[in-house]
This record gives structure tokens, C-alpha cells and sequence, in this order.
């Protein structure tokens, strides 16, 4: 704004200037000029004055709105009184910036898709929108579909479609990726390692999806999408087998060919039955399909098809061993599985789009950088982390005979629409952050304020561990948009919102804002979004040792993304189905979870969040109480940035400045 009024000012016709950001009636902001005319001249009209700005300015600095005023009104100490600017008389409206060459045409397109939006400018922010990391691979994946090479990082760095346009290459121009064929042994992963050291029983540990599929499919149309897609994705020939000692054991991927779709498809006739009788069976079927799950022998995949004839759509149970899938996944199989069968359908071949390196090839390069000095350097900070004092959530420890996801708790909340928007886009946009940014602000705030109503106060920090995508871009020769796997990332991460008055942060004070930004630049000061934790934990001997003895988070966050609810051919189905996840004899990881994801629909986004606690330690009412918490505590966050000077940047956003929050 500075800098749009000394341009004004430079013009003879105005004295004064001043340009704020103002929302309008749809939430978005817009540059508002406010002038006051120079004495005994003639003040230009509004297209004079954006002729006069735009001959110096970027278009995307050019004011909305210019406001006539007679004066200036100023605070009782001379300084400019924001909040009595009015409003235009007429709400501006300036149309979104078409694309101008063919890279910001895929673009413009592929935002819109991916975030599921009517339309989609050049200047328009990807994060803004309601983006976040694991869509931003989503879209990494769909424009080199699109014959477009651009990196998760480069989406990171350049927000909108103009900018990421100018960075984005040919796909014919893309850099040489790493070679690798993806099949043979490989060793275990950080998350595969934290998985088999809880112990207990993991073969039926899977991720599930109910998905609506065309009428009048063909059971040999499908068997063929299922055997291309299969063949083509390493991880869904995945075994997991114990080694000849028995003590260890090793994961290898078998060549493509040796897993036989039909093995893993059974077909349901629903035709007869009525509306309830199918939801009946669509539960008894997500409840068996976890049991044929064997990946001692890779049979890490079974599909259930719902047949309900050639007039109306049926549908289909796609369950997954978890060591073959993970949330970002499913965002590259199923649109891989629809364009299979919609070849199939046509009497065409299939061509799925290659995919980059393998999730073997991830897995042998993860297990060398565990080695690297680079890494062990992090050693010392996981280590202080982990020492210092944080909230005690609840007495005792978990016993992992007595607290399995089978006696676990449970409890499923879900945020209004109206709400959910603002939290995607708004309060996200207004601190230059991220969502999990905002959601760990939410939680952290909760925990505090609910340890201290219930007497467990004192510290205000709280020790948690999220989870992440895991395919950060650590090696420059890496390519994972388009590979299927579980790359998740487990990391602990202890976080301070500071010395606070916990009953107005509740409230969305300005002390919401600053704990907002104290979160963000703890997040930010965590290396490769906590990667080398796992690689220290899990794959190091000597560092896995001193790790290994360091007081252990009680709570775990996992933010999923966003999700599409449109009922659709090959998307999600309507019916809503409990999907088994972990065997119930598995043991609890921590004495609370939290799993959270946004569903897109008609209505708007809507935040869904699944509790899950172990019962000896917390009772469903004080569950209940913190998850009403973590809401309560994000529409206080969303209040806070209707407020007048809320939000702002934090030093992490001037990486080369040397700066306080002050």
C-alpha cells in the first residue's frame, strides 16, 4: 500500500492518499485507494487515476476502488484512523485475470479442479484458496499429466498461477530422474520400522474407500483396470516377509505380472435388495475385507464390487494393506483406475501416465541419508526438543494389552461450512501461513486450556507428533507425484503458544494472533517438515538409541487434506460407511488422536474430525470437552481476523532479514 500511495501522490490532483485492503460481501480483499483532492484542483476520475497507477504499477496493484474524501480522518494522535475509511459506496468488483499464454490456460484449469472451484484468475493464491501440501502434489501430479513439469516446492514458492506459470517446463525439458526399476528387496521405511516396533498384530491394517462406479459395468472391464493398475504401481505388489532367523523382517516388491487381480476381486449381486439391505451388506463387506488382507504373500489389495445392474450406478470397496497406501495415494490410484477402465470401455489401450521413482528406489535413498552427517547433525535438536517440559495430558501410560483400537474410544465432530471456509482461506491468507499452521495453533490453545480447567496447568507447551506426506523434496534427482506408497512422516514437534490468557485467546483476542504466529515459526524452524526425526529414530543404529529413551508425546495430529464429496463415477460414494483402518488388537500409539480432513461439497468445505483416546486413561466426557475445545478455539481464530489489523507476517517470511516478531 506504501508504494500505491506515493505513485498517487505523485500525481498533481491529490494531497493526500491512503490504500487499505478492505473484504468484500464474497470474503475476498480488495486494494481500496482513498484520496483527498489537491487544493484548488480538479480531481481526476477513477479511470484517470487507474491509468495513472497502472503506467507504474503491476495490474495486480492497481486499486479496486478510488474513494473522494475531504479529508483524511486521523486518530487523537495524528495518525490515519483505518477504521473510519468507509466502505465504496458500490462494492468493487474486478473481474479475475484471464490466462494469457497456454502454461497459465493448464493452470487456471488445474487449480479450479484440484481445490474444486468454478473459476480461477492468474493472480489468485493456490494456498489462499483453501490449498495445502498434500494437494499441492495433487496438482504437481495433474499438470505433468498435462505435459507441465513443476515441483511441490516450486508451488510453494510461487503462490499463483502467473507466478508458477513463469517457473513451469515442458515435460520433454524435464531433468533426467533418478532410474530405477522398483522391484526386489528393499528395506523398511522409517513409518513401516515405528510400525512393527509397536508389536501386536498388523496384517489387517489397511486404508479403505467406498467408491460410486458406472451402471452396466463389465466384471472383465474392471479385473482388466485393476490388473493394469497393479502392474503399473509398484507398492500394490508389495510383501512383507519374516527372515529366516525370525527375528527381523524385510519388505519386496514383486515384478508386475505375479499379482492376479482376479484374486482380489469379489462381485456382489445388489440388484434385489432395497436401499437398506444394501447398506447392510456394503458394512458386512467393510468389515470382511480387512481379513483377506495377506502381505506375507503380497496380497495387499481386495476390491468388492456392489453390481446393482445396467441401469444404476454400483459400487466398489477398495481396501488396502497400509503398508501400500497412504492418503496421497489414493489421490494418483483412483483417477489411474478411471482412466483405465474408461480405455477398457472405449476398446482403446491403456496409458497411465509413468510414474517417477519407485517407492523402492525411495526406500534405498532414505536408508543412506540416515547415514549422512547432515543428518546426524539434527540429533541435537530432536534430543533438546523432547527434554524440555511440556503439558502432562493425563496420569499413567499406555499398556499395550489394554489399550488397542478395539477398546479405544471414539468420537466424530464435524465444522459448519461457513466456518470451514474461513479457516481453509482467510485465516491462513491473513498470516501468510499454512493450514496446519492454524489447526496446531487451534489445538495447542485447546490442550492449554483444557489442562488448565482440569488442574494439569503449568507449562503451556505442548509435546505432540504429527504426521506428514513425507515425499519431501530432500534429493534433487526425486520424483514421488506420481508414486504410490506409505511415505507418511511421524515426527514429534513441541509447541508453545506462550505466556497467554487462555479465556480471551479462547474468545479470538489479539493474544490468538500472536501464539498463531509463535506456532508458525516453531513449525518452520523443523527441517524437511520433521523427516530426519524418523530417519534418526528408525534407520540410524547409534542415534536410534538415544532417541529411543526420550519422553514420548501423548497426543498425535494428523491433518488428511481435502476431499472431494461429489457423488460421481469413481469418486466417493454417498453411503457413509465405517472403513476399517487398524486391527482392533493393534495397540494404541498414543492416549489421544486426533485424524482431521475437509470434505469439499455444494455446501461449502466442512472440517471432519475423528477422536480417538485409550478409556483407561480419559473418559468420553473429557474427550468431549477438549474436542468441543479444539473448535471453539478455531472460531475464535476465525473471529480474530474479522478484527481490524489482524494477522501479518512472521520472521520466517523474510528469510533474509534478520528480524523479531516485533
Amino acid at each position: 500500500p506504501g508504494e500505491i500511495e506515493a505513485v498517487l501522490l505523485r500525481h498533481a490532483g491529490i494531497a493526500q492518499a491512503a490504500v487499505i485492503a478492505r473484504e468484500d460481501s464474497a470474503g475476498d480483499k480488495r486494494l481500496i485507494a482513498y484520496v483527498v483532492a489537491a487544493p484548488e484542483a480538479a480531481l481526476p476520475d477513477s479511470a484517470a487515476l487507474r491509468a495513472h497507477v497502472g503506467k507504474s504499477l503491476p495490474d495486480y496493484m492497481v486499486p479496486a476502488a478510488f474513494v473522494l474524501l475531504d479529508e483524511l480522518p486521523l486518530t487523537p494522535n495524528g495518525k490515519l484512523d483505518r477504521r473510519a475509511l468507509p466502505a465504496p459506496a458500490v462494492a468493487a468488483h474486478v473481474p479475475k485475470r484471464a490466462a494469457r499464454t497456454p502454461q497459465e490456460e493448464i493452470l487456471c484449469a488445474l487449480f479450479a479442479e484440484v481445490l474444486g472451484l468454478a473459476a480461477v484468475g492468474i493472480d489468485d493464491n493456490f494456498f489462499e484458496l483453501g490449498g495445502d501440501s498434500i494437494v499441492s502434489i495433487q496438482l504437481v501430479s495433474r499438470a505433468r499429466k498435462a505435459g507441465l513439469v513443476i515441483t511441490p516446492r516450486a508451488v510453494f514458492q510461487h503462490q499463483t498461477v502467473a507466478a508458477l506459470a513463469a517457473v513451469a517446463g515442458a515435460l520433454e525439458e524435464r531433468p533426467s530422474i533418478l532410474c530405477d526399476v522398483g522391484v526386489g528387496a528393499l528395506p523398511p521405511t522409517p513409518i513401516v520400522r515405528w510400525l512393527v516396533e509397536r508389536g501386536g498384530p498388523i496384517e489387517r491394517f489397511n486404508q479403505a474407500m467406498l467408491l460410486q462406479v458406472p451402471a452396466g459395468l463389465q466384471q472383465d472391464h474392471l479385473v482388466a483396470a485393476l490388473q493394469a493398475i497393479v502392474d503399473h504401481h509398484d507398492a500394490l505388489r508389495l510383501r512383507l516377509g519374516v527372515a529366516a532367523q525370525g527375528s527381523d523382517f524385510f519388505l519386496e516388491v514383486l515384478p508386475a505380472g505375479t499379482v492376479a487381480a482376479t484374486a482380489c476381486i469379489r462381485r456382489i449381486d445388489v440388484c434385489a435388495l432395497d436401499a437398506e439391505a444394501r447398506l447392510a451388506c456394503l458394512v458386512q463387506e467393510a468389515q470382511a475385507a480387512p481379513e483377506r488382507l495377506w502381505p506375507a504373500t503380497a496380497g495387499m489389495l481386495q476390491a468388492v464390487w456392489f453390481d446393482a445392474g445396467e441401469s444404476e450406478p454400483g459400487r466398489l470397496l477398495l481396501t488396502i494393506h497400509h503398508l501400500a497406501i497412504d492418503g496421497v495415494s489414493w489421490r494418483i490410484l483412483l483417477p489411474d483406475l478411471a482412466a483405465a477402465w474408461s480405455a477398457i470401455a472405449r476398446g482403446e489401450a491403456i496409458t497411465l501416465v509413468p510414474r517417477g521413482t519407485s517407492y523402492h528406489g525411495w526406500a534405498h535413498r532414505l536408508a543412506r541419508e540416515a547415514q549422512s552427517p547432515a543428518r546426524t547433525d539434527e540429533l541435537s535438536f530432536w534430543s533438546a526438543m523432547l527434554r524440555e517440559p511440556s503439558l502432562s495430558l493425563v496420569s499413567g501410560a499406555l499398556v499395550p494389552e489394554r489399550d488397542t483400537h478395539g477398546s479405544a474410544g471414539e468420537l466424530t465432530l464435524t465444522l459448519p461450512a461457513g466456518l470451514t471456509s474461513a479457516l481453509l482461506t482467510r485465516v491462513p491468507a491473513a498470516f501468510h501461513a499454512g493450514i496446519n499452521d492454524v489447526l496446531l495453533t487451534g489445538l495447542v490453545v485447546a490442550v492449554a486450556d483444557w489442562c488448565r480447567r482440569r488442574g494439569r496447568g503449568g507449562d503451556t507447551a505442548v509435546l505432540m507428533d504429527v504426521e506428514g506426506h513425507g515425499r519431501e523434496e530432500i534429493f534433487p534427482d526425486v520424483d514421488l507425484s506420481r508414486t504410490i506408497g506409505w511415505f507418511t512422516s511421524l515426527f514429534p514437534i513441541r509447541l508453545d503458544a506462550g505466556a497467554l490468557d487462555l479465556t480471551a485467546a479462547m474468545m479470538g483476542n489479539a493474544e490468538l494472533g500472536r501464539a498463531l504466529k509463535r506456532i508458525k515459526e516453531q513449525l518452520r524452524a523443523v527441517k524437511d517438515h520433521g523427516l530426519g526425526y524418523g530417519l534418526l529414530r528408525y534407520l540410524n543404529a547409534q542415534t536410534a538409541a538415544q532417541l529411543a529413551g526420550l519422553p514420548a508425546a501423548q497426543i498425535g495430529f494428523n491433518y488428511l487434506g481435502r476431499f472431494p464429496a461429489t457423488a460421481a463415477d469413481w469418486g466417493a460414494a454417498r453411503e457413509a460407511v465405517k472403513l476399517a483402518g487398524a486391527d482392533p488388537a493393534m495397540a494404541l500409539a498414543h492416549c489421544i488422536e486426533v485424524n482431521a480432513l475437509s470434505i469439499d461439497s455444494a455446501e461449502g468445505p466442512t472440517l471432519r474430525a475423528t477422536w480417538s483416546w485409550a478409556r483407561a486413561l480419559l473418559s468420553e466426557e473429557q474427550a468431549r470437552d477438549l474436542a468441543d475445545g479444539w473448535y471453539r478455539a478455531l472460531e475464535a481464530l476465525v473471529r480474530h481476523v474479522e478484527q481490524p489489523g489482524a494477522g501479518g507476517r512472521s520472521p520466517c517470511d523474510l528469510p533474509l532479514l534478520a528480524l523479531s516478531q516485533g
